[in-house]
């Protein structure tokens, strides 16, 4: 028999594959991921502050942040009792209170606790990538918009008056790996060297059999990108091909997100590709990347500081940041936050510095 999964499981599996309809599985009212493909919908729990109406909390952009955002949102919507230390259990992290989850950290900036498991304010996560979140938290359409690169290289043509209205907020870093199909990786590549890399994304290697290590029959590359104006593409093209509109002429495909990604290379025979840490899986194996004559290892030291793909995951306010985005962004920034919205879904956690530095760009708490 199988070891019966626990909710924790469960929950970071569904924040990962982008399923989140986990709202009533726990206990709560919301946060369940949608589509951007249109506006995303403001017709959540309100509650009030002040005698004010408090809409839901929406955010959207980047699915490689997705599974941390979804996730938190997740569980702040089902507000989770003090006691229940599978979501919550503040005294784990020298947090003294008995109050629900999201009535806590709500509670900081001055939001009532409804006295149930409805949270103080509701959130919802779209999913879509980096430059849609973007432009929709310009047009008032989410509160907080997911990035996987920052809004400079995300809007170039953007002014500096423009970029200066969004307030970034690094959450976690993700080391972004290159994967190959199973076939590819059975055949003998487990690892490639940058200059491989590059020739293939730019054309000049356009077969399998180019490669030393390859011990296959001739088999072209299928190459895979990200949608322009993906983070994760814009990252890889800055970091690997020189510059954000470095020209990838080897492209076979291009898709709009790490799901997609993971499940094209998972179906290909041939595919070698770009994304997120978090979507890696023996069906969709990373391999060793070699770049200025060191070697980075999945498991072992993408998260080193001079890997080439590590980038911060970042969450953009816009014109400041409000009581309720401040909220919702301290509790994943926080000890909490980080050790199970960003550890479990494979991400690096900020250093305490960097982490001491993030909290001390929010607003201050009213107590």
């Amino acid at each position: 028999m199988t070891e019966k999964p626990t909710r924790r499981t469960f929950l970071t599996a569904a924040g990962a594959s982008a399923t989140l309809g986990l709202a009533g599985c726990i206990g709560g009212t919301g946060g369940s991921g949608t589509s951007e493909g249109g506006a995303q919908g403001g017709s959540g729990a309100q509650t009030k502050e002040s005698g004010q109406s408090v809409e839901k909390l929406k955010a959207g952009g980047s699915s490689t942040v997705y599974p941390i955002t979804s996730t938190a949102g997740a569980v702040w919507s089902s507000n989770p009792k003090a006691s229940d230390e599978e979501y919550w259990g503040p005294g784990q992290y020298d947090i003294d209170t008995e109050k629900r989850l999201a009535d806590y950290w709500a509670g900081l900036y001055g939001f009532e606790a409804t006295g149930t498991a409805a949270p103080p304010f509701d959130v919802s996560v779209g999913l879509s990538h980096s430059g849609t979140g973007l432009e929709k938290l310009k047009n008032g359409l989410v509160d907080i918009g997911d990035a996987s690169a920052p809004v400079k290289a995300e809007l170039p043509d953007a002014s500096e008056s423009e970029l200066e209205k969004y307030t970034d907020h690094v959450v976690g870093v993700d080391a972004q790996p290159l994967v190959v199909s199973k076939e590819i990786r059975e055949a003998g590549v487990d690892k490639l060297t940058a200059e491989q890399v590059r020739k293939i994304y730019t054309g000049e290697i356009e077969n399998w059999s180019e490669i030393d290590a390859y011990s296959g029959e001739d088999r072209e590359i299928q190459v895979v990108g990200r949608s322009e104006g993906s983070g994760t593409d814009t990252a890889f093209r800055v970091n690997m091909l020189g510059g954000p509109n470095a020209k990838m002429a080897g492209v076979d495909v291009r898709k709009g997100q790490n799901q997609q990604v993971k499940t094209l290379v998972s179906k290909s025979d041939n595919a070698i590709a770009y994304m997120a840490l978090a979507f890696v899986t023996s069906e969709v194996p990373a391999i060793k990347l070699e770049f200025d004559g060191k070697v980075y290892e999945p498991g072992k030291n993408l998260a080193d500081e001079n890997y080439p793909l590590s980038r911060d995951l970042h969450c953009y306010t816009y014109e400041g940041t409000s009581k309720k985005e401040a909220a919702y962004l301290r509790m994943i920034i926080s000890d909490f936050g980080q050790e199970n919205y960003v550890k479990t879904q494979g991400y690096a956690t900020l250093t305490d510095e960097r982490q001491k530095k993030q909290l001390g760009n929010l607003p201050e708490t009213e107590q």
